[in-house]
């Protein structure tokens, strides 16, 4: 009997063991749904939260644009800075207004030196061309000229090594038989080149007197007020007669503007 006792004894312990074994086994799963659960719940509360300060943060920013357009606009203020605007004074380009006598010292000086001052930089390759052709004009009347002067002294003179002027006459012309002729040729064209020569001078120096006048000039009427109302106008009017005091003719009256 006492054996079957504990038998019996040893099986129930075994059987009550199990039930304790599975009822911890299931409250613990039970409980990890439960934390589960909780956490899911705690989840959907965030982030029902934070779509609720979304929208809320939305509603806000959009609540502030409704005010600050409907917000009554300061005329006052934008009326002052508009006057602020148009009456900012506009820098005007200083005009250049060069000095007269200055230009014309710098002219007499050194050519072209008072169209430089004058700011007419274009007048500079008029006045150095005018220069520069009648220098080559000079140049080129007093070769002439000399050669020329020379072939005549020798021709004229009874030296016979004196032959120059055989440079300007073919050498199968008979020289002796014309002479004169020659003489005379010789002679005009010594003439002819000294007068070009001497007008070379005179336009060197014609050149030179033009750039300081318009040098001089230019600086002058820098300054002169050229309206725009420039204007002629004819029109019918009535003569009146002083003394008497009423209309004496008819005719035409002619009004200048400048």
């Amino acid at each position: 009997m006492k054996t079957k006792f504990k038998i019996y004894q040893s099986i129930l312990c075994i059987f009550v063991l199990s039930l304790l074994t599975n009822k911890i086994h299931a409250t613990g799963v039970s409980g990890m749904i439960v934390l589960h659960t909780i956490a899911t719940i705690n989840d959907s509360i965030d982030n029902k939260i934070k779509k609720d300060s979304i929208i809320i943060a939305d509603i806000d920013k959009d609540f502030k644009k409704a005010r600050e357009l409907e917000a009554p606009v300061d005329t006052a203020l934008l009326s002052s800075k508009s006057d602020s605007v148009l009456n900012t004074p506009i820098k005007a380009s200083k005009r250049w207004i060069p000095d007269s006598n200055k230009s014309l010292w710098m002219a007499m000086v050194l050519p072209g030196a008072g169209q430089i001052y004058n700011r007419k930089y274009w007048k500079l390759p008029i006045i150095y061309g005018g220069f520069v052709g009648c220098a080559y004009a000079l140049t080129w009347n007093t070769k002439m000229y000399n050669d020329y002067s020379q072939a005549y002294q020798d021709i004229m003179s009874d030296n016979p090594n004196n032959d120059s002027y055989k440079d300007f006459i073919p050498s199968y012309v008979d020289i002796e038989s014309n002479k004169e002729y020659y003489q005379n040729t010789f002679k005009n064209a010594k003439d002819i080149y000294r007068r070009q020569r001497d007008l070379s001078i005179f336009a060197f120096i014609g050149v030179y007197l033009l750039s300081v006048i318009d040098a001089y000039v230019d600086a002058e009427l820098s300054d002169f007020d050229i309206s725009k109302d420039l204007s002629l106008k004819l029109e019918p009017t009535l003569f009146n007669d002083v003394l008497r005091n009423r209309p004496q003719g008819v005719g035409l009256q002619c009004n200048i503007k400048f």
